[in-house]
């Protein structure tokens, strides 16, 4: 089914994976020429439903095939699993502390990363950009693991079918992200096309990280599992720093549990019915 578009430049295929991520960011940001504000519940769920997505995603489609193919090498699979999986994390703390951002529903005089003068407009979008890069890079690893001279090394755990399953789980999740920026955005009284703008804006960053991943993978392959394993590292801290909390901040948690209970359903069977 996949086979003529497998054999496509691994690069190439990251960068179109990560134009749909960002596609679908733009859709959920569209989202504010039809809502001018949305249900605080609405917003636990689909914020706990990205969490979700992403937890699965790690662990499915990035961490478990990192163990294999280390295992399979013959290779020790701690290494790459607990250093690469440590690493990412420690990459997003690092960018936490330096990149400035500010999370909605904080004020102005909240906002984190080093000291700035930036519009609290660009603030808040910079705060899911900083989500957005873990999930490209996550996105250019599993399609940067398709390239010939990587195949021998990933064969049986990196397959097309499971990088269109991980795009695509990321896409989803991108929806309501998209709509989980741009239209609290409008509550704070932009228009609703700036509001689009800093939406879409957000997932950017997503084409760039999946480029750069894919290049990664294809250029140094001995590092393709600590390289999936930092990327799920990467994952995961964005979901119990940022997303989580925001899910939890104004109460009806059961909407969040629920909602992430379901992404991770969701990304399962992507990955189970496409991997």
């Amino acid at each position: 089914m996949f086979e003529g578009i497998s054999n496509a430049d691994p690069v190439l295929l990251a960068l179109f994976a990560g134009l749909f991520t960002w596609g679908v960011t733009a859709l959920g940001a569209a989202l504010v020429f039809f809502f001018k504000s949305i249900d605080q519940k609405v917003l636990n769920a689909m914020l706990g439903f990205a969490s979700g997505i992403m937890i699965a995603a790690s662990f499915w489609s990035l961490l478990n095939p990192a163990i294999e193919m280390a295992s399979q090498a013959g290779k020790n699979p701690l290494y790459p699993a607990v250093f690469g999986f440590l690493g990412g994390g420690l990459f997003l703390f690092l960018v936490d502390r330096i990149l400035p951002h500010l999370h909605i529903g904080l004020e102005r005089d909240q906002a984190e990363g080093i000291k700035t003068s930036w519009q609290r407009s660009v603030l808040l979008v910079l705060a899911i950009t900083m989500h957005n890069i873990p999930e490209g890079l996550a996105v250019g690893v599993a399609f940067g693991a398709l390239g010939d001279a990587v195949r021998g090394e990933a064969a049986g755990f990196a397959t097309f079918g499971g990088a269109v399953a991980l795009a695509l789980g990321i896409g989803i999740q991108n929806f309501p992200e998209g709509a989980a920026v741009s239209i609290p955005l409008r509550r704070e009284g932009m228009s609703r096309l700036k509001c689009f703008w800093y939406g879409q804006a957000s997932g950017v960053v997503e084409p760039v990280a999946a480029v750069l991943g894919a290049l990664l993978v294809v250029l140094i392959q001995p590092v393709l599992p600590y390289a999936l394993a930092f990327a799920a590292g990467a994952m995961i801290y964005v979901v119990v720093e940022e997303l989580i909390p925001e899910a939890q901040h104004h109460g009806s948690s059961d909407f969040s549990t629920i909602g992430a209970m379901l992404g991770f359903a969701v990304m399962m069977l992507l990955d189970v019915a496409l991997g």
